[in-house]
């Protein structure tokens, strides 16, 4: 039985994925037709963001009053609403309005996913589970690839989604039992989850300096996402179309790395493989910052942040009761995704204006320093959590 449950949270965690690209493989092909300019796929990125923000901040309210098993299923179906609104959207604010609803059900599926596994799963699992997101994500595009093929419409791309995450919102529903029989939401013998305000999660102490490090990742990973293409362009000279398909290199090192990450927990703690994927993304900034043209050193500079990205946000997920407690976990991650988010959504942007007021030579200068503040958060946090506990212990 456990065995199945961690079955359903897989798939949950490839329907988290599954959206994720699709606007972005989609866009040039719907903004023409809403007569907006390629620009506004921002607007819409922001208020999904915005959703997840909220939501998260939530999901400890909602998880204490449903469990994480009807949180999950009813999230999935909001998602599945969401993108067969998209499917159905006739103008651009159709499109924003129903950015509301997919936010929201992406930010507290995340969060009460997360919690369940840091609770009841060894830290394999939890890297594994990213995997699996990372699977979800590269599917999305392929689906609306595909949907396009022979003049069809990105409409049927967004309906196909929204049709399996209606499928798996039903898997999710069937399973409940399954989520009652593994122990609801916290493991046998630990204390029940507290229902924390805000206020209160950011006095825990650690809290904020996790948030940081949560922060720094987000910023630094989906900069390295969305910025790599262009930076090989415009100072390594690669053709365009060429630089599009190598920049997925880095992605490919983050799903392909989190799946070895699964092997290393097996000899590694939570800490030490939080510090091995700091040391390794160091290694790959540093190539982007080598004096050479070779467009090879700076795509060996991609795939090695790729693989130093891998093990961070879910091993930094995975140490959240450990750090802060089973009963204030869910709180606590909560916070973290919210982090996360903001960080998604404030520093991709700032480097486009850097990049384009001063020069996107800059791009590896920019991730050295977000790759600074995680690692300076992180410690910070292991020295704060080693002083409460010290203390609790005296």
């Amino acid at each position: 039985m456990v065995h199945l449950l961690l079955g359903v949270i897989y798939l949950s965690f490839i329907s988290l994925g599954l959206p994720d690209a699709l606007l972005g493989s989609a866009w040039p092909t719907m903004y023409g037709g809403f007569g907006v300019p390629v620009s506004s796929a921002g607007a819409i990125s922001m208020i999904i963001a915005l959703g997840t923000v909220v939501s998260s901040l939530q999901s400890s309210r909602l998880t204490r009053l449903l469990g994480p098993g009807k949180v999950t299923a009813a999230s999935v179906a909001m998602t599945a609403l969401a993108l067969m609104g998209f499917s159905l959207s006739g103008s651009f604010w159709q499109l924003c309005l129903w950015a509301i609803p997919y936010g929201l059900g992406a930010g507290s599926v995340d969060a009460a996913l997360n919690n369940y596994v840091a609770l009841h799963y060894a830290s394999r699992h939890m890297s594994w589970l990213h995997c699996m997101w990372g699977v979800g994500a590269s599917l999305g595009p392929c689906l609306m690839g595909r949907a396009l093929t022979g003049g069809g419409v990105w409409q049927d791309g967004y309906r196909w989604v929204s049709l399996l995450q209606w499928g798996l919102a039903a898997v999710v529903l069937v399973s409940l039992p399954l989520w009652r029989l593994h122990g609801g939401e916290n493991p046998e013998g630990a204390a029940p989850p507290r229902a924390l305000t805000l206020s209160q999660t950011l006095r825990v102490p650690g809290v904020r300096s996790v948030m940081a490090a949560f922060f720094c990742y987000c910023a630094l990973e989906q900069t390295a996402g969305l910025w790599a293409s262009s930076y090989l362009t415009l100072e390594k000279g690669i053709p365009a179309e060429t630089a599009a398909g190598l920049a997925g290199l880095f992605f490919t090192g983050v799903t392909a790395g989190r799946a070895l990450s699964g092997f290393l927990t097996l000899g590694l703690n939570d800490r030490q493989m939080v510090r091995l994927g700091h040391g390794v993304t160091g290694l790959g900034v540093a190539a982007l910052l080598l004096p050479v043209q070779d467009p090879r050193v700076a795509l060996a500079g991609l795939v090695l942040i790729g693989l130093g990205c891998a093990p961070v946000y879910p091993c930094l997920i995975h140490s959240t009761p450990e750090h802060f407690g089973a009963e204030n976990s869910q709180a606590v991650i909560g916070v973290q995704m919210a982090s996360a988010y903001v960080g998604t959504c404030l520093m991709p942007p700032l480097f486009g204006l850097v990049a384009s007021r001063i020069t996107p030579a800059l791009f590896p200068v920019y991730l050295l320093a977000l790759l600074a503040g995680m690692v300076a958060a992180h410690e910070w946090l292991q020295r704060r959590t080693a002083l409460q506990g010290d203390s609790l212990d005296g």
